[in-house]
């Protein structure tokens, strides 16, 4: 059993938009429905938790009505924090899950190869995420603003989701954050308190994520070249 939580809770504070940027429509489609049916075309995906504000339940609802998702679902009211949510989310996975996606929820464009490749990883080796190497040219600043050196690029990755885990992998490794009163605003880094090693996906394909305004013409660019 795989099962996929994906994380809808948040505010898109960055957005600056009276509307919640999850359902901002893009190419059709609110953002948060493009970034469902890739779970739900996933082969390897067996159920969905989705991890949202309560009080947003029947929105929701709504969409996999509207949507017609045929997968079984759960909704789960978030956290404070995203690992909270996150956290939330795994105590209502399936008993029998083995590997668990976790999917950012304003990344509608997430390929169903990098899913599958992540839950390979995964089953594999206990750990994977998403990634793309670091291609523009990095530097490190004073506290001025002024360059204080070049960094090496060769060994740097910008990690993104779905980032899969053998469930005991990732409930161990969150409960040592949750011990130790850390907050990690990614899930691989709490598997560096375990000491889990986690391998690094390359993605194919552009995955962007929602994040300001300036995003959506680009991700709708995507989308609309996309087919399911």
């Amino acid at each position: 059993m795989t099962s996929a939580i994906i994380v809808a809770a948040g505010k898109g504070t960055r957005m600056g938009l009276n509307a919640d940027k999850l359902f901002v429509e893009v190419a059709g489609r609110p953002v948060i429905a493009h970034t469902w049916q890739r779970f739900e075309s996933a082969a390897c995906i067996d159920e969905i938790v989705l991890v949202i504000r309560d009080g947003m339940q029947d929105a929701f609802s709504d969409l996999a009505e509207r949507f017609g998702y045929q997968k079984k679902f759960r909704l789960v009211a978030g956290g404070k924090e995203r690992q909270d949510s996150v956290w939330n989310g795994l105590q209502c996975i399936a008993a029998d899950a083995e590997i668990v996606a976790i999917q950012d929820g304003a990344r509608p464009c997430t390929s169903e190869a990098i899913i599958a490749d992540t839950v390979r990883a995964a089953r594999e080796g206990g750990a994977a995420v998403a990634a793309q190497r670091v291609t523009d040219t990095i530097k490190e600043a004073d506290e001025a603003g002024f360059i204080r050196h070049n960094v090496d690029r060769s060994r740097l990755w910008s990690v993104q989701t779905p980032q899969s885990f053998q469930v005991r992998v990732i409930r161990q490794a969150l409960e040592a954050a949750r011990q130790r009163g850390l907050m990690v605003t990614d899930d691989t880094a709490a598997c560096e308190l375990t000491g889990q090693f986690v391998k690094l996906i390359e993605s194919a394909s552009p995955n962007p994520k929602v994040t300001t305004p300036s995003d959506l013409p680009y991700i709708e660019l995507l989308l609309t070249r996309n087919v399911y």
